[in-house]
């Protein structure tokens, strides 16, 4: 093959080789297009949905997004997967500033002691921390105004109790404020013999901070305030029942928040 049949083949291949780039260029952009018009309408299909939709849609959603915006698919995937974890979280924990669905606690625990000491030491709010395990303080500002701060998990909740209803040896109501979660309730004492009391607790717990919603979650609070009330026996039967003279609890009278009655 001489010098200018040489030329001309090698002209003719790279000719051959622009076409079939150009080609394959044109092929490459069609399915793009193809791939990306489906990819916008599976975007805007995902969005309707969204708007009502589960945490896996929404996750479906931002991964599509991620594609769509360029991202790799391990980026489109990892979006994805973060997105379901926040949604599902949400909706367990009451996302969006919610409060937490309210769970309501009802334990009950029999005392073998007299009615009016269990009552009476019950009233003795202050010495709660010293037989409590999560309870690390209570001032009493007023015979009805108690304040409270507690252990929760590994933080500490402090909260603001006002007492409604209170009657000797019968019962006491009390509604509380706090910035994250806040206990409502009841606690009734009901005489079963001379020397044995039933102490029954009724509680509206409403969860606020994340702490709260998992252990609500969990239903943490129920076992927490068993022991508790476990905690209280062995205080009256270890110490309060021997002695007695000793435990000298608040006889006063409250009714609609307001003291009727002093002790």
């Amino acid at each position: 093959m001489n010098f200018r049949t040489g030329l001309a083949v090698g002209a003719a291949g790279l000719l051959a080789a622009h076409a079939a780039g150009r080609a394959a260029r044109r092929i490459t952009g069609r399915v793009v297009a193809r791939y990306e018009a489906k990819l916008d309408r599976s975007v805007r299909r995902l969005t309707v949905r969204a708007e009502n939709g589960g945490p896996m849609v929404k996750a479906a959603l931002a991964g599509a997004r991620a594609l769509y915006d360029g991202k790799s698919a391990a980026r489109a995937v990892l979006s994805a997967g973060w997105t379901a974890l926040k949604e599902t979280l949400k909706r367990l924990f009451g996302g969006g500033g919610g409060r937490g669905k309210m769970t309501n606690i009802v334990e009950q625990i029999d005392v073998g002691a007299p009615c009016r000491l269990v009552y009476d030491q019950w009233t003795r709010f202050e010495d709660f921390p010293s037989f409590m395990k999560k309870v690390e303080s209570v001032v009493q500002e007023s015979d009805e105004k108690l304040n409270w701060q507690a252990k929760i998990f590994w933080s500490r909740r402090s909260w603001r109790s006002t007492i409604v209803e209170q009657v000797p040896d019968r019962h006491i109501a009390w509604r509380s404020q706090a910035a994250k979660g806040r206990v409502d309730g009841t606690v009734s004492f009901h005489e079963l013999a001379p020397d044995l009391t039933r102490v029954l607790l009724v509680l509206e717990y409403r969860p606020g901070g994340l702490f709260e919603r998992t252990g609500n979650l969990w239903r943490a609070q129920g076992r927490r305030v068993r022991l508790e009330l476990k905690h209280f026996r062995r205080h009256v039967m270890s110490r309060a029942l021997t002695a007695p003279e000793g435990v000298e609890g608040w006889r006063g009278e409250i009714h609609d928040g307001e003291v009727v009655r002093a002790s």
